[in-house]
């Protein structure tokens, strides 16, 4: 259902589907980590019930043995009866090796943006439910730590480094020009991502990738894959057997290397295949945490390599103008036969929260007139290209904006 209207019980609906993701998910982390202690992991569940509970209210209400029953189906199973399921319909919060799914966080945030534009398009009309928007997400906080200071050439200073820099030694960091403020978006590496005392970065967004200990037949390995679920599906995903103590995880690739694609799409394709990451001693490295890594660093890398590409080709985009107004701009020729091309990045998990966005915002809320999506998200285009039309707005990959500008403009992509 991709109807948006400005009304309290779609903001309640979205609001009653992101309670019970949130409870979701917080159940499935503490059901599957087994190196918590049981009495914490039980009183999680017990929580994480009593919030689905209440959201479903006392008119349909779920038995704790269900409700853990529940956390390995489809996530519509644990939605009130009266809710529609929309974007949460057959996603699972527990893969089929028993870990928990961290693709659901970006469900989550997402969905937190939909119900930001659904609560500035009610213009108070619609009572908010929950306290959900009282705190900023991380990436919000982030960019107003860059804009501080007001100057352009610092926000893309600023912002180019959260892109190509995600992770790196503190002396290395230092050195970026970062402002205090932006700076302590860097944490320590996660120990998601540290086998002993070593992590590797993913080839293509260099964010520490995730660290699991598998065990077949009383033999332990390692397997390491990307955050990123597509980043994982182009290659970033290896495996390494246990070492000697202390000497560091050699990483094999797990799988067939990833086929260059063809046509527009090739251009910017990262191939995974040419080497595989080292091992970094964690001590002494930080990297940027989850949401500034999901949401300025994911799509950074698209928006990075997209005008590199164009840059190279002579057609001098400009990024991020007017303070991040919007992500590119390249304008074509002169006179009446004048083309500005105004690009929004965005790689949303869900292509119909994205789609719900766009509706709510009523276009683009930066004034851009293409929305693009990475060449790996060419399946959400029709969906897309549906309800961006009313608005004016035109949709592609970034291979084919590329092939589209480069073709007004005369040159080859």
């Amino acid at each position: 259902m991709l109807a948006v209207t400005e009304s309290t019980s779609v903001i309640h609906d979205a609001t009653l589907r992101f309670k019970v993701l949130t409870a979701a998910a917080m159940a499935a982390r503490a059901l599957t980590d087994t190196e918590r202690p049981p009495d914490e992991r039980l009183r999680t569940l017990m929580e994480a019930h009593g919030r689905v509970q209440a959201a479903r209210g006392p008119a349909d209400p779920v038995t704790f043995s269900d409700f853990r029953d529940r956390l390995a189906s489809g996530l519509e199973t644990l939605l009130p009866a009266d809710v529609d399921a929309e974007e949460m319909q057959g996603v699972r919060l527990i893969t089929a090796e028993g870990t928990f799914d961290d693709d659901l966080l970006d469900l989550q945030d997402e969905q937190r943006l939909v119900m930001k534009s659904l609560a500035k398009a009610s213009r108070g009309r619609a009572p908010l439910v929950g306290e959900w928007l009282d705190d900023d997400m991380d990436q919000e906080r982030a960019y107003m730590a860059l804009k501080k200071s007001m100057d352009q050439g610092r926000y893309v200073a600023g912002r180019r480094a959260y892109i190509e820099h995600p992770a790196g030694d503190e002396k290395t960091l230092r050195k970026l020009g970062l402002s205090s403020a932006a700076a302590g978006f860097y944490a320590p590496i996660s120990h998601t991502a540290i086998y002993d005392r070593w992590w590797f970065g993913c080839p293509i967004c260099r964010w520490p990738m995730k660290i699991m200990m598998k065990s077949v037949r009383g033999r332990k390995t390692g397997h390491v894959r990307c955050f990123h679920a597509p980043h994982a599906g182009r290659g970033a995903t290896y495996h390494f057997k246990i070492p000697k103590p202390g000497a560091a995880p050699t990483l094999q690739p797990t799988g067939s290397p990833p086929i260059r694609p063809s046509g527009n799409a090739s251009v910017l394709f990262t191939d995974t295949s040419k080497g595989v990451p080292a091992a970094c001693l964690a001590e002494g490295h930080k990297a940027l945490i989850r949401g500034v890594w999901r949401w300025t660093t994911i799509p950074g890398r698209v928006e990075v390599d997209l005008f590199n590409a164009l840059s190279v080709r002579g057609l001098n985009p400009v990024m991020w103008p007017d303070l991040d107004a919007y992500d590119l701009e390249v304008t074509i020729g002169t006179g009446a036969s004048r083309t500005v091309f105004r690009i929004d990045v965005k790689d949303y998990t869900s292509p119909l929260l994205l789609a719900q966005k766009i509706q709510a915002d009523g276009g683009d809320a930066g004034g851009a007139n293409w929305l693009v999506v990475p060449d790996y998200r060419d399946n959400s285009l029709p969906l897309l290209r549906t309800v961006c039309e009313p608005y004016g707005l035109h949709v592609a990959t970034a291979g084919q904006i590329g092939q589209t500008i480069c073709t007004a403009a005369g040159v080859t992509w």
